[in-house]
């Protein structure tokens, strides 16, 4: 008897750490050792003797104009990306959460189907879609708003497309769990008090969501900041890109100094700005309760 309640005593104070410890140690063999490894090249430098010695010279070369702005384009797209993830997310969450109910599962099925498929196939599935021969060119000479048929890749909107439709899912599911938990006898006593269903949303439905709306964004924009794939291949390389930065100097420059200090600003900043989110949001919830 003794043994059993030993069991059900470490089932249930250590069967938690148990079950996520196979993940802590993937996440740390295959993220944090491989980032420590970056951050220890980012701050070396070769001698003509073949030694290593601390320096910070990789981290100032990156202070110049250019630099700075690869990271404004970077930022601005992140940000781009997460308005648009936001503004078509939040309502296929708000339906999914508290208006469908027998299509609910179906349809976070197919929300989730694309991310089932890697990620350079779904990059290249709308090449089909956008290039001069294809659905959307087609359809729009068919309609007579072309002349001719005309390629809609190796532009700016494409790389956006590309980019909400990527990471849409990543801004729907926070927001969808935050929602299916909500109280939702909250709704009803509003109805029941009259107020109507844009007051009901702005009062109670947007505020409790806040916290999904952060994780959203956190989760579209940091990956979005040193995004390479999909601004290479569907924006013509037109605009130079963190991610097109860090490939020039890993794979055609062999400057892996450089590189490495590249790949940990394209982790610090959005690292800090999500930090400085945290603090921000939490100062203000400490004056409100104190208020």
């Amino acid at each position: 008897m003794r043994t059993v309640n030993q069991v059900r005593h470490f089932a249930q104070y250590q069967g938690p750490f148990v079950l996520g410890l196979p993940a802590f140690l993937w996440q740390t063999y295959f993220l944090l050792v491989p980032l420590v490894f970056i951050m220890v090249i980012s701050l070396v430098a070769d001698t003509a003797a073949g030694d290593w010695h601390l320096t910070f010279d990789h981290y100032l070369s990156l202070f110049s104009y250019m630099h700075f702005k690869v990271m404004l384009n970077s930022a601005l797209l992140a940000c781009i990306t997460g308005a648009f993830c936001l503004l078509i997310g939040y309502p296929v969450a708000y339906y999914l959460a508290l208006k469908s109910k027998r299509l609910k599962q179906v349809l976070l099925v197919f929300l989730i189907l694309p991310s089932w498929t890697s990620f350079i196939i779904q990059i290249y599935s709308w090449f089909y879609l956008l290039q001069k021969r294809g659905l959307f060119s087609s359809f729009f000479y068919a309609l007579g708003w072309t002349s001719e048929p005309i390629s809609l890749l190796n532009n700016y909107s494409a790389t956006v497309l590309g980019m909400v439709y990527c990471y849409l899912p990543f801004m729907v599911l926070p927001l969808y769990t935050v929602l299916e938990k909500m109280d939702k006898r909250l709704l009803e006593a509003a109805a029941d008090l009259g107020a109507s269903p844009w007051k009901t949303f702005t009062t109670i439905v947007l505020p409790l969501s806040m916290s999904g709306i952060r994780v959203g964004l956190a989760l579209v924009m940091v990956p979005a900041f040193g995004e390479f794939a999909i601004p290479d291949l569907m924006g013509g390389v037109k605009e130079m890109y963190l991610g097109r930065i860090v490939f020039e100097k890993f794979i055609l420059f062999r400057d892996w100094h450089s590189g490495a200090a590249v790949v940990m600003i394209s982790f610090l900043v959005p690292l800090a700005v999500v930090t400085l989110w945290y603090m921000v949001d939490k100062v203000q919830k400490r004056l409100t309760v104190e208020g």
